[in-house]
């Protein structure tokens, strides 16, 4: 079963993406900020995933620099990306190479869609 580790500061945004994952048979971590989820990345827990907001409340660009330090800790780390708001060419050049993208709002069959996606 691979564990997904979900960031994202709205905690009914978090909440609902856990249990939808779930209910597809992954298991998942929750963080609601950088520091939050770092500490779950330096734990000796398996993840298999990172499902990031890009803008948290901190941080304009916290899932960017998240997912840039959370595959230094945990190379091959797979990264799904989200975000409501506009992608700019400096968030563009921020993002890893190689992951994956959802924008919000997105729907349960888009967010299954992106998970399996990531794992293919």
């Amino acid at each position: 079963m691979a564990v997904i580790l979900i960031v994202e500061d709205d905690v009914f945004i978090r909440e609902v993406a856990e249990m939808m994952i779930e209910d597809w048979g992954y298991q998942t971590l929750s963080a609601s900020d950088v520091d939050e989820a770092l500490v779950i990345l330096r734990s000796p827990q398996p993840i298999d995933a990172l499902f990031t907001d890009i803008y948290l409340k901190t941080l304009v660009h916290g899932g960017c620099d998240l997912a840039l330090q959370a595959i230094a800790l945990r190379p091959g780390l797979r990264v799904l990306y989200t975000t409501g708001n506009t992608i700019t060419d400096k968030m563009k050049s921020l993002l890893v190479e190689g992951t994956h993208f959802l924008r919000k709002p997105y729907t349960e069959n888009e967010l299954e869609q992106s998970v399996k996606t990531m794992f293919a």
